[in-house]
């Protein structure tokens, strides 16, 4: 897997994920203050789980694109942005978070981020129902906003990620689904939210409907990209660097695109024993023999290649942008996103 290299990008000042949380971090100290404002509740679990789940050490990543695209474009503006951005991060993350909490219930998972899933911890009831309570929690949220447009972008993004998880389940066990169908549920479960995440930025700073269009593609090319590298590492990275893990996709029967294409190129034998794996959920038992398939027909290096496709349309997308370090970081986001390893 290629890893992202800063001296590749020798125009950027800002290459890596540090510096971008510094950038970020005034933004990023108001949003998480709200969150843990706003997971306060009068049951005792749901502070308990809330707090466990929010505390697992993800990078905030999609809250970050928030915050990181409305201060790109205030640039040109000599009044500094109100709390409005670090509002809508911060109901972006529950939302998010809703999601990992049904997913793990979903999948059955028992590791993420390299710690106990909440529902190996706390049970499936509890995980479920303080997904729920997120979800409701993020909607109160964006009714104080006061603004049917908001409103109406983020309830759109949420249901689409919904639709995203049941096409998902549908298409689990079955070996005949087409990469077509792959890319939308990734669109769907993953990119919507980031282009939610982007496109708000562009919504509460006023920008017009041709910025607005360049910063929602930005989000779903980049979370697009994100994905498809999230399906590599599945393959790639050890259990502990990844947080989860290695071979669940494929222990769950989940057709992602490493697999379809070792499928698609692969010799007859390879092929049917990856339609087995996907069928019947046993594909750990050959999980060599399925590895020794992905390198041979070039399908990791294919999807890694698609990923860095995406991130080069999301980097397209930004120059509309005047030339900023908010820029600038938003352009390495995509180069980490396409090719992080962990």
């Amino acid at each position: 897997m290629v890893i992202y290299n800063p001296l590749a990008q020798a125009e950027l000042s800002i290459v890596d994920i540090k510096a971008i949380q510094a950038l970020s971090q005034d933004d990023m100290t108001k949003v998480n203050d709200l969150i843990y404002g706003q997971l306060h509740s009068d049951v005792a679990l749901i502070n308990q789980l809330g707090i466990y789940i929010v505390n697992a050490g993800g990078k905030r990543m999609r809250p970050m694109l928030t915050v990181l695209t409305a201060q790109a474009l205030n640039q040109s503006n000599t009044e500094e942005l109100d709390d409005k951005h670090c509002t809508i991060a911060a109901i972006i993350e529950f939302i998010h978070t809703a999601t990992l909490l049904h997913d793990d219930v979903v999948d059955e998972s028992n590791m993420r981020r390299g710690r106990e899933t909440a529902n190996a911890l706390f049970g499936n009831s509890a995980s479920v129902l303080v997904g729920d309570f997120l979800y409701t929690r993020s909607f109160q949220m964006m009714t104080k906003l006061g603004d049917m447009r908001i409103m109406d972008i983020l309830s759109d993004a949420t249901n689409i990620v919904a639709e995203g998880e049941v096409l998902q389940l549908m298409n689990c066990n079955d070996p005949d689904t087409t990469e077509e169908s792959y890319l939308q549920v990734i669109y769907c479960k993953t990119a919507k939210l980031f282009e939610a995440a982007t496109r708000l930025a562009a919504v509460i700073t006023q920008q017009d409907s041709s910025i607005e269009t360049a910063m929602a593609e930005y989000g779903k090319y980049l979370g697009t990209a994100f994905q498809l590298v999230d399906d590599i590492m599945d393959y790639t990275a050890d259990a502990k660097e990844m947080g989860k893990n290695v071979g669940d996709d494929l222990a769950e029967g989940k057709p992602t695109l490493p697999l379809l294409y070792a499928m698609a190129h692969g010799t007859d034998e390879q092929r049917q024993l990856i339609r087995n794996a996907i069928e019947h959920g046993n594909g750990m038992e050959h999980l060599d023999d399925i590895l020794s398939a992905m390198k041979q027909t070039g399908a990791l290096v294919y999807t890694q290649k698609k990923a860095e496709a995406e991130a080069d349309k999301a980097i397209n997308a930004l120059s509309i942008l005047p030339e900023s370090d908010y820029k600038q970081a938003l352009v390495a986001l995509a180069h980490i996103a396409a090719n992080r390893s962990a």
